[in-house]
């Protein structure tokens, strides 16, 4: 029970990615804040987490909106755990991003970490430390046509990671990323097609898709005490992709 007595906050918690760490870290006997848009999804995923004992709750908050991220850091103010996975990804190719997209993936996926992570690593700091993960992606480190704005996006988390470990590490919080490669969530799935992920899947090292429960493993152990001398890190996730480049 690595994270007894500890509470914990995971932006886009209520489905794949995010929702697997949610459920490891109540595993792990963390108090959960589980945030994203929808509440329906919100209390499903809450129901399901206090099935077994689970302590969680649900925060509705939009990234892209500066006030909704603003009440968010009002209500989860004391969390030790900042797991920030929320993102928007709509591909495209470069010539046919278009400019609410472009927004869209920007005001998510940087300017909402930037500002929910400024505020609350302070108030870990102000309590003697915590830990921060970012969930990136393989598409920040290598080029996969029809995600130049998506990975631009990402990249740039990557660079904040670093920053913010150098910034706060003084303060005794950490900070450190997941990039996770070819992931099987139902939101990715829908938007590549069964068929074409499966095949992508097929082709890195490891011969697979990953399951959510594998990336969020990875988040777990970066934001435990098991992780307490690393900070400013990438962990890569993806059954070996990236190594083909």
């Amino acid at each position: 029970m690595e994270f007894r007595d500890r509470k914990a906050l995971v932006t886009g918690g209520a489905t794949g990615i995010g929702f697997a760490t949610a459920r490891l870290l109540v595993r792990e006997g963390a108090e959960v804040v589980i945030a994203g848009r929808s509440e329906e999804a919100g209390a499903k995923a809450v129901a399901v987490l206090g099935e077994h004992g689970g302590r969680a709750r649900f925060l509705q908050a939009d990234l892209r909106d500066p006030e909704s991220v603003r009440r968010l850091v009002a209500e989860a103010s004391d969390v030790d755990v900042l797991v920030n996975n929320a993102g928007a990804f709509p591909f495209a190719p470069t010539a046919e991003q278009g400019l609410d997209a472009f927004q869209q993936l920007f005001e998510t996926n940087v300017r909402g970490p930037f500002f929910l992570t400024a505020a609350l690593a302070q108030k870990m700091a102000a309590r003697g430390g915590g830990s921060i993960v970012n969930v990136t992606t393989i598409a920040a480190q290598r080029g996969i046509p029809g995600t130049a704005a998506y990975g631009s996006t990402k990249a740039a988390v990557e660079s904040l990671t670093r920053t913010w470990a150098v910034e706060f590490g003084s303060l005794g919080v950490r900070v450190n990323a997941v990039a996770p490669g070819h992931t099987r969530t139902r939101n990715v799935v829908g938007m590549i097609g069964e068929e074409s992920f499966e095949r992508i899947g097929a082709e890195v090292p490891l011969g697979r898709l990953a399951a959510p429960e594998e990336i969020a493993e990875a988040i777990l152990f970066l934001a435990s005490p098991r992780a307490s001398y690393v900070t400013g890190t990438v962990l890569t996730v993806d059954g070996g992709a990236v190594a083909l480049t």
